[in-house]
């Protein structure tokens, strides 16, 4: 089963608890439980209940803030508000810098080992690649490779985050803009095509054009080399046109006078 699969699962079943609990029983039972919970990394679903949405302005408020924190918020930004925020337990803890993972890895592929440190309050390499591998990889949420040469994780791949308010319209933006840009290059392939077919049709009569050129020279050689040939054969085919031997023989040859 993939992390889909089991997604959904964790989410269908905090969703109904959610739905059954008020007030402080679904902020201690629900929310530290879900945003504890080693597979389950995705909080929006539980965010639209109403009762979990009725925790806003209550003594429980700081619960609904919690959860929207893991929802689209880093560890980075945990610590910023902390104070005004419940304590966080070592399964949270790590549940949030799994998180912070997602969102890094969303902006960049390759993620470099000093960036990683700083973001998950991790001090030396030995323990960031443990973290990589133990607790993003093992567990299924990114896939990638550690490259200790150049000090940098590259993300081949790694499991969404929760949109973040606002977050849909710009994505709306961008896949229109990326429609826009895809539809121009194929207008713009299907002109280069139309362009070579043309080319390739050209290119075809004019090798037909030359070829026939080379057909009615050919034809026109083999036809005066015809007429020399019929030319040169009655030359000497002509009566006196080639003096007969015998004749030849029979006439006396000049005597040679010695000179002076």
């Amino acid at each position: 089963m993939d992390i889909e699969e089991r997604q959904a699962e964790h989410i269908e079943y905090f969703v109904k608890q959610a739905s059954a609990l008020k007030g402080s029983a679904l902020s201690t039972t629900v929310v530290v439980e879900a945003t504890s919970h080693p597979s389950l990394f995705a909080f929006s679903e539980i965010l639209s209940v109403p009762n979990v949405l009725e925790l806003e302005g209550t003594e429980n408020s700081i619960y609904l803030d919690l959860l929207r924190m893991f929802a689209h918020g880093t560890w980075t930004e945990y610590k910023s508000i902390a104070g005004r925020l419940p304590q966080l337990g070592p399964d949270q803890v790590l549940k949030l810098k799994q998180l912070t993972v997602l969102t890094l890895a969303e902006t960049t592929k390759v993620l470099p080992y000093d960036l990683l440190m700083h973001e998950l309050d991790i001090t030396n390499v030995r323990e960031l690649e443990d973290f990589l591998i133990n607790e993003c990889m093992y567990v299924g949420i990114v896939r990638g490779k550690l490259d200790q040469l150049r000090r940098c994780f590259e993300v081949q791949f790694a499991a969404g985050r929760d949109l973040r308010p606002g977050q849909l319209g710009s994505m709306i933006n961008t896949l229109t803009n990326w429609l826009t840009t895809s539809d121009n290059l194929l207008i713009s392939i299907q002109e280069k095509i139309k362009w070579a077919d043309t080319m390739s049709e050209l290119d075809k009569k004019h090798k037909k054009d030359m070829e026939e050129k080379v057909e009615e020279v050919k034809k026109s050689l083999s036809f005066k080399a015809d007429i020399d040939y019929r030319g040169h054969e009655e030359m000497y085919s002509e009566p006196g046109g080639v003096m007969d031997y015998e004749e030849d023989r029979s006439r006396p040859k000049r005597r040679r006078h010695p000179i002076g």
